[in-house]
């Protein structure tokens, strides 16, 4: 068996829609993916719990109401410790594989230094996926066979939006260990939106986006210390009205990060980002797209 046999049963990914898209939005979950292939699981040194160290759990069940509300979403299958999608295609730490990789990959980036490329060398807490290299072949089939269809997909998604209403947002959803702490005082922030640093969105969608978080009684903070990865960064394109967020909500609000169970307040979190996506979709396209950029 190879990658291309991992998800025969499951499709490595899926597009959640409504009948109809009636807002110029489209919110991508490339973290969440809970399938974990016997093949993958065979090769790993780590039990069926630490594999999922990575895993931004039940996120794209949490983003769920923004599908009702008439924007598509695009759901991993696949967990991100088998591939990372939220990675230029080719960040490949040489270390990881019996032969050389190819002389375009990004061998030097800082999340290949940090074990985070785009196949992984760890999870959470610094743990090692493998016991031994991999052959080379292994990571190419991943991305050839999940890689670049998924964002072949997510790239269709975003274009036939702004085609179709001259204007298009992505959310990209993730999950962040409750343990993150920021600033002198050592704040918890439950939420934390990136858009690198301005590049990615107008000031105005992201000033909304956190305004409207604040107002219903969550900290949040900005940029620090997750600005938006690979997705934020690729896709967002604030002078051709294309404009990307990435959102970090903090695990400890909605699960317990050693049994993966969800917690008590999952299901009130989830009705209170249904209506921040309800609040931040009413918005009018050119309160967002016509204001200049945190950046300039």
């Amino acid at each position: 068996m190879t990658a291309a046999d991992d998800f025969s049963v499951v499709a490595p990914f899926e597009v959640r829609t409504s009948a109809e898209q009636r807002v110029p939005f489209v919110f991508n979950s490339p973290h969440s993916g809970r399938h974990y292939p016997e093949r993958f699981l065979a090769m790993t040194r780590l039990d069926g719990n630490a594999i999922r160290r990575s895993e931004d759990c039940y996120v794209d069940e949490l983003f769920g109401g923004a599908v009702a509300l008439g924007a598509p979403m695009l759901a991993a299958n696949f967990p991100r410790a088998y591939l990372d999608v939220n990675r230029e295609p080719w960040e490949l730490d040489p270390r990881m594989f019996v032969e050389p990789v190819p002389s375009f990959a990004n061998i030097r980036s800082a999340r290949v230094a940090g074990g985070l490329g785009t196949v992984p060398k760890l999870v959470g807490e610094g743990l090692d996926i493998y016991p031994s290299r991999l052959p080379l072949a292994e990571a190419l089939a991943r991305i050839e066979a999940v890689y670049k269809p998924y964002h072949a997909t997510l790239k269709r998604l975003v274009t036939s939006t702004h085609a179709r209403f001259g204007f298009g947002v992505l959310i990209d959803c993730h999950s962040m260990p409750a343990s993150i702490r920021i600033g002198e005082n050592g704040m918890r922030p439950d939420f934390i939106i990136g858009d690198r640093f301005g590049v990615s969105a107008s000031r105005a969608l992201t000033e909304n986006a956190i305004g409207l978080l604040i107002a219903m009684g969550y900290t949040v903070a900005h940029n620090k210390p997750y600005a938006g990865g690979f997705i934020t960064e690729h896709y967002g394109r604030p002078a051709r009205n294309l404009h990307a967020l990435q959102i970090e909500i903090n695990r400890g609000l909605y699960m317990n990060e050693r049994t993966f169970q969800k917690s008590a307040g999952f299901d009130a979190l989830a009705d209170d980002l249904t209506r921040f996506c309800a609040d931040l979709m009413a918005i009018p396209d050119s309160d967002i797209g016509d204001l200049p950029l945190a950046a300039e």
